[in-house]
């Protein structure tokens, strides 16, 4: 089983989003959290040591972990998706981009 990390900022659309999405397949243990102190789900330090791929949606959330996180992820595979927050939960059109951007990662 691989464990997969998504992160947005409020833990409120994208990566919830993500969660349920991947969390439907086989193979994979999911988790998602969110960079803010006012996240639905703050990340911790638990999440990173736990996560084997970390994906996060925007430039800025792999800034911020790298701010508070340095050492934890000196030897993780963090992937920037470049998913702007203009979206739902669920929202079909995030959907296809999530599936389409996070695919290649996982057949690598």
């Amino acid at each position: 089983m691989t464990n997969l990390l998504f992160v947005c900022s409020r833990n409120q659309w994208r990566s919830p989003t993500a969660e349920a999405i991947w969390r439907r397949r086989d193979g994979f243990n999911v988790r998602s959290a969110g960079t803010s102190p006012n996240a639905r789900k703050p990340i911790g330090p638990a999440d990173i040591r736990w996560a084997d791929l970390i994906f996060v949606m925007e430039r800025k959330h792999l800034n911020r972990l790298h701010a508070e996180y340095a050492r934890l992820l000196e030897h993780k595979r963090i992937y920037s998706l470049d998913i702007s927050d203009d979206y739902q939960f669920m929202d079909p059109e995030l959907v296809d981009i999530l599936e389409d951007a996070v695919k290649p990662y996982l057949n690598a």
